[in-house]
């Protein structure tokens, strides 16, 4: 399986103290969202999104908006 490719990528705070993620790659989004807690309304868009774009039905460009929504509202996003 060939990844989903997006740029710029989506800087973001893990779980782990100190440790950001630069999210470049659908799949890469869809690994994070999964670790998220809150699991609002634009955690769940960017989660279908990710579905559609793995089964090329959106461009990766579509789901990095929508992460990057889903990272604000999460509180996860550190540069836009």
């Amino acid at each position: 399986m060939s990844l989903h490719w997006f740029s710029p990528p989506v800087a973001v705070k893990t779980s782990r103290v100190g440790v950001t993620y630069q999210c470049n790659s659908v799949e890469g989004a869809a690994e994070q969202l999964l670790q998220w807690t809150k699991r609002g309304p634009k955690w769940h868009s960017a989660v279908q999104l990710c579905m559609d774009a793995m089964v090329e039905r959106v461009k990766p460009e579509l789901v990095r908006r929508a992460f990057l929504e889903a990272a604000k509202e999460e509180g996860k996003l550190l540069s836009s």
